[in-house]
């Protein structure tokens, strides 16, 4: 059965319902609307529910994110879109006066130094009396400030670009578990230029890191570890964001349990089939992950297949922990924990969800989120409910001194859902844009290529909608 738009518009598929597809799908209406046009929108999702690895789970007070719990505001564009849509006074910021993160170190909770941004020390007293690292290791950190800048160009690993300006210890304890807990990835894999271009840009200018970041650094701010009072959410969690997207989008243009199964191009008009239905379309946007976007392309360009292909993704896990707070016997400083992996547990970390933003549980009650899985600990993601429940468990046990068990635990699976942005990856995304040169009317959209985090995906939605209108307009 073909799919045809009730005028002249023109027809406009996207694939995926996750953030990406739904502000693309979003975006295309309200700047076609602006543009005095109109389009035909159809998106097309797999699952049952449109938002992706996005979920909330509420009741009995508690609020229980499934997948990402904040949105980073330094990268407006998730922020501003929120806003744009009505949810500006649902946006809550981090709890004042209760920031930080910790390390684990065998059963202990190390806190990071204040004023540690990120993996680099912007104030010296707290890196010289933190008991997080050895006197040798304190001491190979601070030879940053001798150490000339790197003269090659080329795409280097995270690992390695710690391991050369501040030593393995540094590594191991901090950039690696920090790191771990955005990208789920193995830093000696991990390409600094796609995912932290700004200490590429600090040597080059400052040469030391951290005359960089003293100079840099913001007067006052003494959060540690990630920058928390830029990070929001909303207050009735994170699916509010998907769902107000969802519900601005024209009726019926929304297709659940319509996997896109084959993607075709006859006499310069694009045609996807799904559900047994087949949808004509001037354009499409697959904002699928990009194995999935691979395996449509297939029989359209077998080049783009092959550079989406090789963009590699892991699995992560999440379990929900609710207890009483008498179940807490120690005080929950900060926001949560990082685990490095070197530390071979299965929680690769924990947040204090409701210590962290406001309304996540009632009174009396404490919700913890626990992560497991990424890429170094791929095998995580085959063990039962009961056995990843009884793993974490066991680290929180060791590390917050906790002996009963939870009231209730969610755990959420999200196989292959975190995509690997390896050393290349800016240059494999320059030739994927080349394969893409020559199928016209076709983009991409999502996490596998610019970013990872909501705004970032928002932002690669936008720009595929502002690409396609475009694209339109000149074939008019």
């Amino acid at each position: 059965m073909m799919k045809h738009a009730g005028d002249n518009a023109p027809r406009v598929v996207v694939v995926g319902g996750g953030i990406s597809g739904l502000a693309a799908a979003y975006r295309l209406r309200t700047s076609a609307a602006v543009a005095g046009r109109s389009v035909d929108i159809k998106l097309l999702e797999a699952g049952d529910r449109v938002g992706g690895t996005i979920g909330t789970r509420r009741q009995d007070g508690f609020v229980m994110e499934l997948g990402p719990d904040s949105m980073l505001t330094a990268k407006p564009w998730g922020r501003a879109l929120c806003e744009e849509v009505g949810l500006g006074e649902r946006l809550v910021g981090t709890i004042d006066g209760n920031k930080g993160t910790a390390i684990a170190i065998d059963s202990t909770l190390q806190p990071l130094p204040e004023g540690f941004e990120f993996m680099v020390p912007t104030r010296l007293w707290p890196m010289v009396t933190t008991p997080l690292f050895t006197l040798a290791g304190k001491v190979r950190a601070a030879a940053d400030i001798v150490i000339p800048k790197r003269k090659d160009t080329s795409d280097e690993s995270l690992a390695s670009f710690v391991r050369r300006r501040l030593g393995s210890e540094v590594l191991e304890k901090a950039a690696q578990p920090l790191a771990g807990g955005i990208y789920t990835a193995d830093p000696e894999r991990l390409s600094l230029a796609a995912t932290m271009p700004r200490f590429i840009e600090m040597e080059q200018r400052h040469r030391s890191l951290l005359v960089a970041m003293r100079r840099e650094a913001t007067g006052g701010r003494t959060a540690t570890g990630p920058r928390y009072s830029l990070f929001t959410s909303l207050a009735g969690g994170l699916e509010e964001f998907p769902r107000r997207l969802a519900e601005l989008l024209p009726e019926g243009s929304i297709h659940t349990n319509a996997e896109a199964e084959e993607l075709s191009r006859t006499d310069g008009h694009w045609r996807v089939r799904a559900a047994g239905n087949e949808f004509e379309a001037d354009a499409v946007c697959l904002a699928t992950p990009a194995f999935a976007s691979s395996s449509l392309v297939e029989s359209v360009s077998e080049e783009l297949s092959h550079r989406l292909a090789a963009i590699p993704y892991a699995s992560s896990l999440t379990i929900n922990l609710v207890f009483d707070e008498s179940d807490i016997p120690n005080p929950l400083e900060g926001f949560g924990f990082v685990v490095p992996a070197a530390q071979k547990r299965t929680t690769l970390a924990c947040t204090y969800s409701s210590r962290k933003y406001p309304g996540r549980a009632p009174s009396g009650s404490v919700l913890l989120r626990a992560f497991a899985g990424g890429a170094l600990f791929p095998d995580k993601i085959a063990l039962s409910d009961s056995e990843l429940t009884g793993e974490v468990l066991s680290d929180l046990r060791e590390l917050l001194g906790i002996v009963r068990s939870p009231r209730e635990v969610i755990v959420s699976r999200y196989p292959q859902s975190m995509p690997q942005y390896q050393v290349g990856h800016l240059d494999l995304l320059g030739e994927i844009e080349s394969s893409l040169a020559g199928l016209p009317g076709l983009y991409l959209a999502g996490a596998g290529y610019s970013g990872v985090g909501i705004p970032d995906c928002v932002n690669s939605g936008e720009k595929a909608a502002a690409a396609i209108l475009a694209y339109l307009a000149s074939e008019d």
